[in-house]
């Protein structure tokens, strides 16, 4: 984010020999859970899919999100092995940042959502907004995608291999073509991706905790599946904040380092390390969202044993017994629930 050249004058510091020595095999286990643990997020999903409810949809689009973001960090590994040179190409260089731009963007949108879901399924169950299907929800859905991708363009429109001299490296770079656009970007990230959906998602989140503690509310049938399901929910939003949080002060200050509010090679080499760091955070995010579904999501583990008593019976004519009290067992439960 910051101009090449201050951190060329600036971050020659044991700091950051530290942060490229941890780089490579931080972002490798991120992206070996992440692949893995998203994928089978995906398949639980995917092939029980007629079960689904709305807040299933946006989950298993939040894993989609998540598995293609590690799915790009390979890349950086081996560019940061190979001293920053990038070796796949231009195109390749606009298409992971791309990616990995879209991610974020997503995630919180998709986030937003489900809090939203949980909202009308618990404090306001009988609205017109409750009523909407699994159409509905994979529209929304396309509209997400279409938005992420927008707001992560200038990833794609801006970036390009280029060769510095001083580093000796042919680096995939990102350089605006004046620095409005670097301030354009740091508020575009505080506001569409937290300034806007955090405080939505606080607000469903205090409603949905005091319906959960209405009597009244305890009294209903449905109230225990419930309970487990927005337990999930507040879970993922509270790890979500939790790992994007240190990013967007970073970008925060970023910007006032722009108006010259902060200046020095202090603030410059702090400012960037800190950056590098708190984006090797929030990508963590994404690896860290199928644990949560493991631990915290009862019905998620139902659906996954399941899943895989479905191939240990693969070839078999029928299913066994378990599989059929877990699968009858869900479909007691309204759409809405299951988590």
């Amino acid at each position: 984010m910051l101009n090449v050249l201050e951190l060329l004058e600036c971050n020659h510091t044991e700091a950051w020999d530290w942060v490229y020595s941890i780089q490579p095999a931080y972002m490798s286990v991120i992206c070996f859970l992440g692949v893995f643990s998203n994928a089978f997020v995906l398949s639980v999903f995917c092939i029980q899919r007629g079960h689904c409810s709305v807040a299933d949809i946006y989950l298993g689009n939040l894993a989609a999100a998540d598995l293609l973001m590690v799915s790009c960090l390979p890349f950086w590994v081996i560019t940061v092995i190979h001293k920053f040179n990038w070796s796949f190409g231009e195109p390749m260089c606009q298409l992971v940042s791309l990616v990995i731009g879209m991610n974020y963007y997503c995630s919180v949108l998709f986030l937003t959502l489900v809090s939203l879901d949980r909202y009308l399924v618990l404090v306001r169950p009988m609205s017109m907004g409750r009523r909407r299907g699994a159409k509905q929800a994979k529209a929304i859905c396309v509209v997400i995608w279409l938005a992420g991708f927008f707001l992560s363009l200038p990833a794609l429109l801006f970036r390009s291999v280029r060769f510095f001299p001083e580093l000796e490296a042919e680096a995939c770079y990102l350089e605006y073509p004046h620095d409005g656009w670097r301030v354009r970007y740091n508020m575009t990230v505080n506001v569409v991706g937290f300034l806007v959906p955090v405080p939505l998602v606080c607000y469903c989140s205090y409603h949905i905790i005091t319906a959960l503690g209405d009597k009244q509310v305890r009294r209903c049938s449905s109230v225990s599946t419930e309970r487990k399901a927005a337990v999930l929910v507040l879970a993922v939003l509270f790890v979500f904040v939790l790992c994007w949080l240190p990013f967007q002060i970073c970008m925060f200050l970023d910007t006032l380092y722009y108006f010259n509010i902060i200046s020095g090679c202090l603030w410059i080499n702090g400012l960037d390390i800190a950056t590098q760091l708190s984006t090797y955070l929030g990508y963590s995010n994404s690896s860290l969202n199928p644990f949560l579904y493991v631990i915290v999501g009862k019905h998620f583990r139902q659906r996954a044993k399941g899943l895989f008593v479905q191939f240990l019976n693969f070839g078999s004519q029928g299913v066994s017994p378990a599989y059929k009290i877990s699968k009858n067992s869900s479909l007691r439960n309204t759409e809405s629930t299951r988590l």
